[in-house]
């Protein structure tokens, strides 16, 4: 690393200055803050109830639903790379619509393939796990705190791509598969993320594979939680339906991606053994 490159502040945007372009270096995905972890609850709650108020209730159906999400998703990732830097309100409004296909997937294999939980679920943990391989292959880390390439982030948004439909097939094995219920499903990978949470903070844990670990099993957690608020009575839920739950959730959303803009919560420099 040359001794040239030097730091930046501005107000709140922190950067770093590359040492041969003279480029300002930011990293492209938000610190792992309180806030960051609420927003991804959040989000993958109203994506498990978003992707069933536009399959059902808006009666789309599975396949118009997935195809037009897609298309979203697809717009939001091509403008999300463009800004190569983390702007709250499309990175987290990708992770909307991240979640929403991620379930949408899942729901795919199952409803109009006809295959079983236990496959999907293999499935994607490994899909999953080649991503990670295949990223560390060629990046050397796994890192989220240097995705400042078109490439570290183009692996770290089908990683994310991929947990969310391993965390829906899973959370749906759990409630439904194994029986146990959304609002006990969702209780279990609660005690499940208090575990890996004690186990990094005991120092028993790599920072990157708590994070990862967590990430992965808020999805279940989330699910499960927006399926008892929102699924009948007679289902096991509370029944406020999907419509009144994911408005609930989006609102929740808007609010604390509003406290992010305005506070530049989550924005990172990328570390200086990084470049």
């Amino acid at each position: 690393m040359s001794n040239t490159q030097t730091f930046v502040s501005q107000g709140n945007a922190r950067h770093m200055i590359h040492p041969e372009t003279g480029e300002k270096i930011y990293n492209r995905v938000p610190l792992v803050t309180w806030d960051f972890w609420l927003v991804k609850l959040l989000a993958v709650t109203v994506g498990e109830t978003a992707a069933d108020l536009i399959n059902s209730s808006l009666g789309l159906g599975l396949t118009k639903t997935s195809l037009l999400m897609s298309v979203f998703l697809v717009a939001a990732l091509f403008y999300q790379f463009a800004q190569k830097k983390y702007v709250p309100w499309i990175y987290w409004l990708t992770v909307v619509l991240v979640s929403v296909v991620g379930t949408l997937i899942t729901d795919n294999f199952i409803d109009n393939l006809g295959w079983q939980f236990t496959p999907i679920t293999t499935m994607f943990a490994f899909a999953l796990g080649a991503t990670f391989l295949a990223w560390y292959a060629v990046e050397k880390t796994l890192s989220i705190h240097s995705i400042y390439t078109f490439r570290r982030e183009a692996f770290y948004w089908l990683a994310i791509l991929f947990t969310f439909a391993l965390g829906t097939s899973a959370g749906d094995q759990a409630a439904e598969g194994l029986g146990l219920g959304f609002l006990m499903s969702g209780i279990m990978y609660g005690a499940i993320i208090a575990v890996i949470t004690g186990l990094f903070y005991a120092k028993q844990m790599n920072g990157i594979l708590a994070f990862w670990l967590a990430y992965i099993v808020t999805r279940p957690m989330g699910a499960s939680f927006g399926d008892f608020l929102s699924q009948p009575v007679a289902n096991g839920g509370l029944g406020l339906g999907t419509i009144i739950t994911s408005l609930i959730f989006f609102a929740a959303i808007a609010l604390t991606v509003l406290y992010m803009t305005r506070s530049k919560e989550g924005e990172e420099t990328v570390p200086t053994e990084e470049l």
